[in-house]
């Protein structure tokens, strides 16, 4: 790992937890250091900084990636830490009263990310990504497979900005600037891929493990997303909405397996197919 830095993990705060690493703060109050779980691909960390770098160069306002690092077990990356920042979702665990105005400026910086042209020699392809691992990896049912891959035929390489790990918990603020954090799955392609990861969340995770990751109800989270969709599509018009939802649920359905086996190396569990292919109804 000559392109590492080294830290001494004793040396950092640990200020919070998400699916896949943990952050830490330094003791100038500068630097965040993410380290991802041991489970997590070193080369897949790697690869995510260096997105990271990509996307602030493309001007996507984001913390700076600093540089790569590692505790000696884990790997990772140091980025710039903003002063007195708070995430959205902190904000409206501390003041429920604010869930509607800041899910409206969510679903607007949502729309501005997908309406924003992206460089397509600089970043991955999320359909590709995605076709690759039920092209290469046998960590799905045949018949399933077959249905996603006839679902992924359909779907449109769109040449704009995705951020890969969509969520209301991704975006901090010190009170003048907004910006996306967590932008290793940057990627280009149609916004549904973004969306579907929003519909999980907000429908699929258990109540602890929202208010370990979100520090928010399950019903403030479902909350969250009805406002959401129609805010971000623009309409309130149930049968535009029932439409956009089916789709989406087909997105979801192609994309679980896939972020399931990047974050634990594993396949689902064989009952959670039985689940999922119902998600994409009798079209596929």
């Amino acid at each position: 790992m000559n392109n590492y830095k080294t830290i001494n993990i004793n040396e950092w705060t640990q200020v919070g937890e998400g699916g896949t690493a943990q952050a830490y703060t330094d003791k100038s109050g500068t630097r965040l250091a993410k380290l991802y779980n041991v489970s997590f691909e070193a080369e897949r960390a790697k690869e995510e900084f260096f997105t990271a770098r990509t996307v602030f160069e493309l001007g996507i306002p984001t913390p700076e990636p600093y540089c790569l690092i590692t505790d000696g077990v884990r790997t990772g990356a140091e980025y710039e830490l903003l002063k007195n920042k708070r995430s959205f979702t902190r904000i409206i665990a501390d003041d429920p009263k604010r869930l509607k105005e800041i899910t409206l400026t969510f679903a607007e910086m949502a729309k501005a990310l997908h309406a924003t042209k992206a460089d397509t020699s600089r970043l991955h392809s999320y359909k590709q990504r995605v076709m690759q691992f039920y092209e290469e990896k046998k960590m799905v049912p045949e018949d399933y497979k077959q249905k996603a891959m006839r679902f992924l035929e359909t779907v449109p390489d769109s040449p704009f900005c995705l951020h890969g790990d969509l969520h209301i918990g991704n975006i901090i603020t010190d009170g003048k600037r907004n910006l996306w954090i967590d932008v290793g799955e940057f990627a280009y392609g149609a916004p549904e891929w973004d969306l579907c990861l929003m519909w999980n969340i907000t429908h699929n995770m258990d109540a602890k493990r929202t208010e370990d990751l979100f520090h928010l109800t399950k019903e403030a989270m479902l909350e969250h997303w009805n406002i959401f969709l129609p805010a971000y599509l623009g309409t309130t018009d149930p049968e535009r909405i029932s439409e956009a939802t089916q789709r989406i649920l087909c997105f979801s359905a192609t994309k679980v397996p896939y972020i399931y086996n990047m974050v634990y190396s594993k396949s689902l569990p064989d009952e959670s197919f039985q689940r999922l292919i119902r998600m994409f109804g009798d079209k596929y």
